[in-house]
C-alpha cells in the first residue's frame, strides 16, 4: 500500500493491499477500496461507497458525495463500483436517494471519460463506454457494452440496452433497445448498429435477423404491439431477438422511434 504524505485517508477506511492514493487526495470514513487500486491525485472518495479490485481512477474524480436531489436529507445511501474499472479526470459518481434501492452501481471494466456524470440510483452494466461529458440523469439503467457518445444527455429514468450505441451530443428522453444506434439532438432511432455487433462477435445471421426486427417493428407503419407479434411470427426465436423484444414490451417511458 502507498499513500501519499499529502493524502487525507480517514482511519476507519478499509484499504487492501496494493493500494495507491495519490497526492491531495481526500478518502472518507465508510469507504472500502479493493486490492491493486491506484486512485490519483486530488480525488474525493465520500460516503458509503465500496471499490473493488484494479480500478484506476483519475485526477480531480469525486465518487460518493451527495445526490443533487432536492428531496436527500443525508440518509446513508450507497455507490458500489465493481473491478477493472478506468475512471478519468473530473468524472462524478453520485450516491443514492432513498427512492429505490438506496445504491448507485457501476460493474467491471468500464470506460468513464473525463467529464461524464453517473448520477444517484444508476445501474451500469459492465465494459460500458461513457465518452466525454455524457451524463446520466437519476434511476437510468445502462445495458452491458453500451457506447455513449461524448455530451451525450440522457434523461432520467431510461433504460438503455445492451450494446447501444448513442451518437455524441445526443438528448434521450425514452427507452434505447439494445443492439441499436440512436443519434440527433433529440435523438432518433437509425437501425441495428450490425458494425460494432459484428466487431464484436456476432453472426451475421443474428444481426439479419435483427435487422429484420428492427425492419418489422419500427419501418412498417404499423403499432408496436402489433408489430412485435409480427416479428414473433416470422422470425425464428434466438436469445438477441428475444432480449430485443422483452426490452421493448417492459419500457414504462416508451422507446424511440
Amino acid at each position: 500500500m502507498e499513500i501519499h504524505p499529502s493524502a487525507v485517508v480517514s482511519p476507519h477506511a478499509e484499504l487492501a493491499t496494493g493500494v495507491r492514493i495519490g497526492p491531495y487526495s481526500v478518502i472518507g470514513d465508510h469507504v472500502t477500496i479493493g486490492k491493486d487500486t491506484n486512485i490519483g491525485s486530488h480525488v474525493v472518495i465520500d460516503g458509503h461507497t465500496q471499490l473493488g479490485e484494479r480500478n484506476r481512477i483519475y485526477p480531480f474524480v469525486s465518487i460518493g458525495s451527495p445526490p443533487q436531489d432536492i428531496g436527500y436529507q443525508g440518509e446513508d445511501t450507497r455507490v458500489f463500483i465493481g473491478d477493472d474499472n478506468m475512471i478519468r479526470e473530473y468524472a462524478t459518481i453520485n450516491r443514492a436517494t432513498t427512492k429505490e434501492e438506496w445504491k448507485t452501481v457501476v460493474g467491471n471494466e468500464n470506460y468513464i471519460m473525463a467529464y461524464a456524470h453517473i448520477a444517484h440510483d444508476c445501474i451500469l452494466g459492465n465494459k460500458v463506454i461513457m465518452s466525454n461529458v455524457a451524463t446520466l440523469g437519476g434511476h437510468i439503467a445502462v445495458g452491458d457494452r453500451a457506447t455513449l457518445g461524448g455530451m451525450v444527455a440522457v434523461h432520467q429514468f431510461v433504460r438503455i440496452g445492451a450494446y447501444a450505441f448513442l451518437g455524441g451530443k445526443s438528448g434521450v428522453d425514452r427507452d434505447v433497445p439494445p443492439f441499436m444506434i440512436t443519434a440527433g439532438s433529440r435523438a432518433k432511432l437509425y437501425g441495428v448498429n450490425g458494425r460494432g455487433l459484428k466487431r464484436l462477435g456476432f453472426s451475421q445471421e443474428t444481426i439479419d435477423g435483427l435487422k429484420k426486427a428492427y425492419r418489422i417493428i419500427w419501418r412498417d407503419n404499423k403499432r408496436m404491439d402489433e408489430g412485435i407479434k409480427q416479428a414473433k411470427q416470422e422470425i425464428k426465436s434466438f436469445p438477441e431477438l428475444e432480449m430485443l423484444l422483452s426490452f421493448i414490451e417492459a419500457s414504462e417511458r416508451g422507446v424511440l422511434q
